[in-house]
């Protein structure tokens, strides 16, 4: 899940999401005299997900749209005008459980086509 802007509606996504940072943080600091690394993977919209998917109804009816419309209107908020996949959230895990990212931790990135850039 991403982090939204702050706003009032997103209060308790962005306070879950900003703990999940810093447990991510404490547990690189508390583990890397073990040679353990930790990272987070913080995830934009999937798309062809089942919970995605069995909330389009929803979204049509805010968005005022039809339901064919809704996975469009999602790809259009995010620069690279696509919708996360599977294989981009596993691709990224893959990396960051290699020894390629072996000097990398505490680190919460973000797999999102630019929608959240930090």
């Amino acid at each position: 899940m991403i982090a939204p802007p702050a706003c009032t509606t997103f209060n308790t996504t962005a306070a879950r999401l900003a703990g999940g940072v810093g447990l991510t943080q404490s547990l690189a600091m508390d583990l890397a005299d073990y040679g353990i690394r930790v990272n987070m993977i913080m995830v934009g919209n999937l798309l062809e997900s089942p919970m995605f998917q069995s909330l389009i109804p929803q979204y049509a009816k805010k968005l005022g749209i039809r339901e064919d419309e809704v996975v469009q209107v999602y790809k259009d908020k995010v620069p690279l005008k696509r919708g996360c996949h599977y294989e981009d959230v596993a691709n990224a895990v893959v990396f960051y459980s290699s020894d390629q990212a072996f000097y990398m931790t505490g680190q919460s990135v973000n797999v999102t086509d630019g929608q959240v850039m930090h």
